[in-house]
C-alpha cells in the first residue's frame, strides 16, 4: 500500500509542477578566496576565421571545456592585431581576465550562488550552459550576438544561440558598467583567457539604430491600441534622432557628437511614448528610514510627484516592527525597531498617505527574522524561543538556530510549528486592529531556499527538519523525514507536507483580511517548478484555491525577454481572480531608466493590474523624471488613457488557446 501511495503522490506532484524555473535572490559577499581559474581544461589547434575585414585564415589555440561529460569547442576571435578588429577609429579599448566559461555544478565552491557565479567573478555563459544564466540581481550582464553587445541587463539573461552572455559581480560588475555598452565589439581571446572590448563608430551607430527601432515599436503599439493616443512629442524627438543618425553616418569623424545628440533625443522620445493608464496600481516597496513626521511627509510627497499610488511599507522585518508593539512586548521579544523607539512611524505614514489619496500596504517578512545572531542578541525571537528555528537536513540535530548561508546568513522560523503561525498571526491582527491599512503584502512566505534539485547535494540543503515537523510527519505517515531519500514517492509526500504548511498560514491570514476590505498579496518567485522544489512555495495552489487577492512576483531581471518568460509563467499558472502586480527590479540593479519604462509596458501587454518598483531607496531622480514625464503622469493626457482592445487584436505573446481565453477574460476596471 505504501508503494502505491508513493507512486500516486509522485504523479500528483508532476501534474502540478510543469514549468521551467531558475533560482534567485541571494546576497553575494566580497570574498576573494572564492575566485576560481578560467575553465580551460586543454587546448587543440583548429582552423577558424577572423573578422571579414582581414580576409584571411589563421591557426589559433582554442580551449575545449569539459561540461557534463561533453567537450565543447568555442570559436574565439584572434585579436593580436588591432587591424583585425576594425579599420576605423577606436574610442575605447579594454580587457579583463575571464574567471569561468559555463561553470559546472559538480565540486564548484560557488554552488550556492545563482548561476554558479561567485563573488567578484566575471563569467561567460554560452548556449551550452542552458536557456538562461540564472544569476541574481546583485550583478550585471551584457548579451552578445555575433561579437556585438546587443543588450545590457541586470540579471538572469536569456543566452542567445548565436552568442554568449558576459556576467559580473562585485569588481567584475563595476568593470562591465565602466567598459561595456550596447554596440561594443567583444572578443574572447584564447591566447590569454581574457575578454577584449572595443568601442568604435560602428558601435555607436548600432546602438542608435537599435534604440530607434525600440521607440518606433512602442509608438506604433499604442497607435494601434487607441485612436486617441497622441504621439506628437515622441515622434518629434524620434525624427530628430533619425536626422542626427543620418549625419553621423555621412561624417564618420563627427559620429560621436552626432550620436550623443541622437541618443539624448531618443531618451526624450521614449519618456513621451508610453502613456498614462488609469485604474492601474503604481506601487513602490520602501524600507522606512525617516524618523520624524516631517521626513515622512517629504518622502511621501516625492512619491506622489513620481505618480506612485500605492506604498508597500516594510512594517515587520528582521523579526521587529517599526511601530511600538504591545503584542511583541507581551511575548518577551524586541517590541520595536531600535531606530524608531519613542515614535510611531506607521501611524504617520498611513495618515499622510491617505491625505494624498495614496494607499498603504503592510510589507511583512513572514518567516524570515534577520541575520542577527540569536545567541548574542538578547530578546531576539529565536533567543527567547529557540525551538521555533527552522533546520536544514545537514544540521537537523543542531542545538542552536542555523542560518541560511545563501540568504544573507539569515535565520528562519519553522512554518510547521503552530506556535510560530499563531505568533505571526498575532502581529498581523494587532496591525489590522490598530491601523487603517489598505493591504498586506506577505514576503518570505516560504522555506529557506535550497540549491537546484539537479545538484548532488540538493537533499542535504533542504529545510524543515525540526522536531515539531518530524514528529507530526511520523504520526501522519509513519516515516521520519531524515530517513527519506530524494527522488522517491515518500520524498514527494514530504515536499507536499511542507508546502501545505505555507498554504495553511496564508489561509489563516486570508481569514483576518477577507471581511475588512484589506487586500492580501504575496511575494512569489515566477518559476513555479523551482519555487515549489527549492522554497516549498506552491503559489499556484494559493491562486487556484482563492487564498490570495493578488501576487507581486519578483521580476529579477532587466532584460525584457527574460521578463516576458517570467510573466508568461505567472499568468499561465494563476486563476483569473488573482490579480498580478509584477515587481520590477531595474532601479535596484541600477539599470537604465528606459528598461524601467519598457518593463512597465510589458506588464501592460499581459494586462497586469499594475506594477511595483523595488525599491524606493534606489528610486533615483533619473527614474522619477522618467516616470513623471508621461507613463505615471495623469495630467500629461487631455483625458485618462484607457486601453481599448479591438475585437481582432492578437496579443504579442503566445499562449495556448485554453490559457489565452482565460487570460483575456481578466477584468480591467479596478486594481
Amino acid at each position: 500500500m505504501k508503494k502505491y501511495l508513493g507512486l500516486f503522490v509522485s504523479l500528483f506532484v508532476l501534474f502540478q509542477q510543469n514549468v521551467y524555473a531558475e533560482s534567485y535572490s541571494v546576497e553575494l559577499k566580497d570574498n576573494l578566496s572564492n575566485k576560481i581559474t578560467p575553465a580551460i581544461m586543454k587546448q587543440n589547434p583548429i582552423e577558424i576565421k577572423t573578422e571579414d575585414i582581414s580576409k584571411k585564415t589563421e591557426k589559433y589555440e582554442i580551449p575545449q571545456i569539459e561540461l557534463n561529460d561533453k567537450v565543447l569547442n568555442y570559436t574565439l576571435k584572434p585579436v593580436s592585431n588591432i587591424s583585425d578588429i576594425t579599420e576605423s577609429i577606436i574610442y575605447q579599448e579594454s580587457q579583463i581576465d575571464i574567471n569561468a566559461i559555463d561553470p559546472q555544478k559538480q565540486g564548484n565552491v560557488n554552488s550556492y550562488y545563482p548561476g554558479l557565479r561567485g563573488p567578484n567573478q566575471l563569467v561567460i555563459y554560452t548556449p551550452a550552459y542552458g536557456l538562461r544564466t540564472g544569476t541574481n540581481e546583485f550583478g550585471t550582464e551584457a548579451i552578445v550576438e555575433n561579437n556585438m553587445v546587443v543588450r545590457l541587463n541586470g540579471a538572469d539573461s536569456i543566452i542567445p544561440k548565436n552568442g554568449f552572455v558576459i556576467s559580473g559581480h562585485g569588481r567584475a560588475k563595476t568593470w562591465i558598467i565602466k567598459n561595456i555598452q550596447v554596440g561594443s565589439k567583444v572578443y574572447l581571446d584564447s591566447s590569454d583567457g581574457s575578454l577584449k572590448v572595443f568601442l568604435t563608430p560602428d558601435s555607436l551607430v548600432y546602438a542608435a539604430k537599435e534604440k530607434i527601432k525600440e521607440v518606433s515599436g512602442l509608438i506604433e503599439y499604442y497607435r494601434q491600441k487607441d485612436i486617441l493616443y497622441s504621439d506628437k512629442k515622441a515622434s518629434e524627438y524620434l525624427e530628430n534622432s533619425r536626422e542626427l543618425l543620418r549625419k553621423a553616418e555621412k561624417k564618420p569623424e563627427k559620429t560621436q557628437s552626432f550620436i550623443t545628440e541622437a541618443m539624448s533625443a531618443l531618451d526624450d522620445a521614449i519618456k513621451n511614448a508610453i502613456p498614462y493608464f488609469n485604474n492601474e496600481l503604481k506601487g513602490v516597496w520602501v524600507r522606512p528610514v525617516e524618523k520624524t513626521p516631517a521626513q515622512i511627509t517629504k518622502t511621501i510627497e516625492r512619491m506622489k510627484d513620481a505618480g506612485i499610488t500605492d506604498i508597500f511599507l516594510e512594517t515587520y522585518f528582521h523579526g521587529k516592527t517599526i511601530y511600538p508593539s504591545k503584542y511583541l512586548k507581551d511575548n518577551g521579544v524586541i517590541w520595536q525597531r531600535e531606530e524608531f523607539l519613542g515614535f510611531d512611524p506607521l501611524e504617520i505614514w498611513i495618515s499622510e498617505a491617505h491625505k494624498r489619496n495614496m494607499k498603504v500596504h503592510i510589507w511583512f517578512e513572514s518567516f524570515y527574522v534577520g541575520n542577527d545572531n540569536p545567541q548574542t542578541t538578547p530578546n531576539h525571537v529565536l533567543s527567547v524561543y529557540p525551538m521555533w528555528a527552522n533546520k536544514r537536513l545537514s544540521n537537523y540535530d543542531s542545538e542552536t538556530p542555523v542560518p541560511s548561508l545563501s540568504e544573507h546568513n539569515g535565520y528562519f522560523l519553522d512554518p510547521a510549528n503552530i506556535q510560530v503561525q499563531t505568533y505571526l498571526l498575532g502581529i498581523l491582527n494587532e496591525i489590522i486592529t490598530n491601523y487603517e491599512i489598505d493591504g498586506i503584502n506577505l514576503d518570505y512566505v516560504r522555506y529557506p531556499q535550497t540549491v537546484d534539485p539537479a545538484y548532488p547535494n540538493y537533499a542535504s540543503t533542504n529545510w524543515g527538519y525540526t522536531k515539531v515537523a518530524r514528529d507530526e510527519f511520523k504520526a501522519m505517515y509513519g516515516l521520519d523525514p531524515i530517513d527519506i531519500a530524494y527522488g522517491t514517492g515518500d520524498w514527494q509526500l514530504w515536499t507536499i507536507y511542507r508546502q501545505r504548511q505555507i498554504s495553511e498560514f496564508i489561509k489563516s491570514v486570508k481569514k483576518l483580511t477577507m471581511n475588512r476590505n484589506i487586500k492580501l498579496t504575496t511575494v512569489v518567485f515566477p518559476d513555479l517548478k523551482k519555487a515549489s522544489a527549492t522554497k516549498m512555495q506552491n503559489w499556484k495552489a494559493w491562486s487556484m484555491n482563492n487564498l490570495v487577492d493578488g501576487f507581486t512576483p519578483l521580476i529579477l531581471t532587466g532584460d525584457k525577454n527574460t521578463a516576458v518568460l517570467l510573466l508568461k509563467d505567472i499568468f499561465n499558472n494563476t486563476s483569473p481572480t488573482t490579480k498580478i502586480y509584477p515587481g520590477i527590479f531595474v532601479t535596484f540593479m541600477g539599470g537604465p531608466f528606459e528598461d524601467l519604462l519598457i518593463q512597465i509596458h510589458k506588464t501592460r501587454e499581459f494586462r497586469a493590474k499594475g506594477a511595483i518598483i523595488f525599491d524606493y531607496a534606489h528610486l533615483d531622480d533619473i527614474y522619477i523624471e522618467a516616470l513623471k514625464t508621461r507613463v505615471y503622469n495623469q495630467t500629461y493626457e487631455n483625458r485618462e488613457f484607457e486601453l481599448k482592445t479591438p475585437e481582432n487584436y492578437t496579443p504579442q505573446v503566445t499562449f495556448n488557446e485554453k490559457k489565452k481565453k482565460r487570460f483575456w477574460r481578466r477584468d480591467n476596471d479596478n486594481n
